[in-house]
């Protein structure tokens, strides 16, 4: 591993921690911004029973001393207690939800990756034939329609027409129409992504070198075409993991999944706004590090990639 591949990383890191401080800072102040306490829209609360809470919690303390204090609980994994789900930890909370999340999300970006690489592979030695057109066509419906949207088809059909799977994620098999909603709109992208990649490097210099020397076809798409084409799907793994969880807000609270995005919702509505700031921060570290490994895999897939 080269010196400059290691500076390239650092650099990345670095960039990332610093998106990430920054995340942490705007939230924090924007949500201290908000002239309301979040208890003051609690029912039958005298003033003196506010401020006890808001000491509690830590809101009678001037703002950059809890702005210091949030940063250091952070770094002890803490995001402090909820103000509206009495006893329980933002951590705490946030991680009970993860598991669903993280189960749902892993599960649709799986399928997009997998059917839209395989797709647009097909689509690229194909083209120009039926199954090219097909595939073309079907893909520019799903990226025009958002994720919410697609959900309410695939509920009305599977769930209330065919009545096949169930509505409710804690139902059996009920995990499987929220992970394909998540999944179509990027596996459609994907699909499409690959097919100009695939075509741009069929049309390269080496692979019609390889193909003179007489290496089978079969070797000369998986072994150098595929490979070298897979670049800019890897590239967009890192943001379509950030339209997955946020695009998982809505499609949880449709199937019912006790996610990080259902959880979002609620605190939102709740006015909690140690669970907004908790959530809003996991989600930013959880996407600035798929945006990191995105591009460290990058590179080491291309070595032809400029460093500077």
């Amino acid at each position: 591993m080269s010196s400059k591949f290691l500076m390239y990383v650092v650099k990345r890191f670095l960039m990332a921690l610093l998106t990430i401080f920054l995340v942490i800072a705007i939230t924090f102040f924007v949500m201290h911004a908000i002239p309301a306490s979040p208890f003051s829209s609690e029912k039958a609360k005298s003033d003196a029973t506010i401020a006890a809470l808001e000491a509690k919690y830590g809101f009678d303390k001037p703002v950059p001393v809890q702005f210091l204090n949030y940063l250091k609980n952070i770094l002890h994994g803490d995001f402090g207690l909820s103000t509206k789900w009495i006893g329980s930890t933002v951590s705490d909370l946030i991680m009970g939800g993860f598991s669903y999340s993280a189960q749902l999300g892993l599960g649709a970006a799986a399928l997009a990756i997998v059917c839209g690489v395989i797709l647009g592979a097909l689509a690229a030695l194909c083209r120009g034939r039926m199954l090219d057109k097909i595939i073309q066509v079907v893909t520019t419906g799903l990226v025009s329609m958002p994720s919410f949207v697609i959900a309410t088809l695939l509920l009305i059909i599977f769930a209330l027409k065919l009545k096949v799977l169930p509505t409710m994620a804690n139902q059996e098999g009920g995990m499987i129409l929220p992970t394909l909603s998540l999944s179509l709109y990027p596996m459609a992208y994907i699909t499409r992504l690959e097919r100009s990649s695939m075509l741009d490097v069929l049309g390269q210099d080496y692979i019609r070198t390889a193909r003179a020397k007489g290496l089978r076809n079969n070797k000369v798409i998986f072994k150098h075409a595929l490979k070298n084409a897979l670049g800019p799907v890897v590239t967009y793994a890192g943001p379509m993991m950030a339209s997955i969880l946020t695009g998982s807000m809505v499609v949880e609270n449709i199937f019912s999944v006790p996610g990080l995005g259902r959880l979002f919702v609620n605190s939102m509505l709740r006015t909690d706004y140690m669970m907004i700031m908790g959530v809003t921060i996991f989600l930013a570290v959880m996407i600035v590090t798929m945006n990191f490994l995105a591009d460290v895999i990058y590179k080491l897939l291309d070595p032809r990639i400029d460093l500077s």
